[in-house]
């Protein structure tokens, strides 16, 4: 996680301000939001596997918020490109 934090700080300090900035640090958002969504649904998979019933349904309540905000991020970007052309 620690990487992917400091890949988007260098993007922000290496590529001028505007669109391709943007849609740079979109990317970088999604990228934490899949490492998000990998860890959520591999601990929810883990714990349906232990019985714990209410710790998986709250992994899983988190996997589809973590999923929704993939969604608004990859519509963003595409207005984003939208806009450019």
């Amino acid at each position: 996680m620690e990487g992917l934090v400091e890949e988007g700080q260098e993007q922000i300090e290496e590529i001028e301000a505007g669109q391709v900035r943007d849609a740079a640090l979109i990317g970088a958002a999604q990228k934490v939001e899949h490492y998000e969504i990998a860890s959520y649904g591999t601990l929810a998979a883990l714990v349906k596997q232990l019985g714990e019933k209410q710790a998986m349904e709250l992994l899983l309540e988190t996997l589809q918020e973590e999923k929704a905000t993939d969604k608004k991020l990859s519509l963003l970007v595409e207005q984003k490109v939208a806009e450019e052309a």
